[in-house]
């Protein structure tokens, strides 16, 4: 530990180096006062009306989310029905829709039930109380929901969704600020995770993870939501996003 003297020097050092930048800071201050005068392009450092701007972009790129995915719907109940009428006349047809068939449950591509485990992820329920505490500290992060996928994949889950919708293999787990984004969609907390498998295997991988006892603990210090309960029947949606991968590619075709 630094004695009493450190500290005085510390101080007595750092008041020298103030007393030589002083000089330096006041002239670049007034060069810049100086630019921003002349020019005439330079009124406001803000825009006022940046936030509502990208406010109003948010909801124009989700509507246009939604009206995709209503479209992609539709587009995937013609294909369904056409492809049922082509396996209907063509043994070739027919038997390749054979093999497809036992690969959508473990893709994800249909609607499955069964017992396991829901782990809610919440924003600190009264953050103006924690006056003082770092902004980040009270909100859910991308690691967090992270460290509980994570988690529940290691400890057997079979399915597995966030916030109704449908997770595989490709899909990704990212936010921003305290939203998330996840197939297209914009989520704000609470986060819901829900996995079909083995409670007491997923609760032990939950209790392992190093990510989650972070975030448990962050909960019991500035009042984060985490709550984990066992459900004897769980349904979870299929996936109706995109499956094809857009960058990689199967080496020699």
């Amino acid at each position: 530990m630094r004695g009493p003297a450190g500290w005085v020097q510390q101080l007595r050092t750092g008041r020298r180096s103030w007393r030589l930048l002083v000089p330096v800071i006041c002239l670049a201050a007034g060069l810049l006062f100086a630019v921003a005068a002349r020019s005439p392009r330079v009124t406001t450092l803000r825009t006022p009306g940046t936030t509502n701007n990208l406010a109003a972009l948010v909801r124009t790129a989700e509507r246009q989310v939604q009206d995709a995915d209503r479209t992609v719907t539709a587009l995937q109940s013609q294909v369904t029905a056409a492809t049922r009428l082509a396996g209907s006349d063509n043994s070739a047809v027919s038997a390749a829709q054979s093999r497809v068939v036992p690969l959508q449950q473990p893709a994800g591509l249909t609607a499955v039930s069964g017992p396991g485990i829901t782990v809610t992820l919440d924003d600190a329920a009264n953050p103006a109380a924690l006056q003082g505490v770092d902004p980040n500290q009270l909100v859910v992060h991308q690691s967090d929901l992270q460290s509980v996928v994570n988690a529940l994949w290691a400890g057997g889950a079979e399915a597995m969704s966030i916030a109704g919708q449908r997770v595989i293999a490709t899909s990704a787990v990212r936010c921003v600020g305290n939203t998330l984004l996840l197939n297209g969609n914009v989520y704000s907390p609470p986060f819901r995770v829900a996995a079909i498998g083995p409670y007491r295997t997923m609760n032990s991988a939950l209790d392992a993870s190093a990510g989650v006892r972070l975030f448990k603990q962050a909960a019991q210090y500035y009042g984060l939501g985490y709550t984990v309960e066992q459900s004897s029947q769980l349904h979870l949606p299929a996936y109706r996003g995109p499956v094809g991968l857009t960058y990689a590619k199967a080496v020699g075709k």
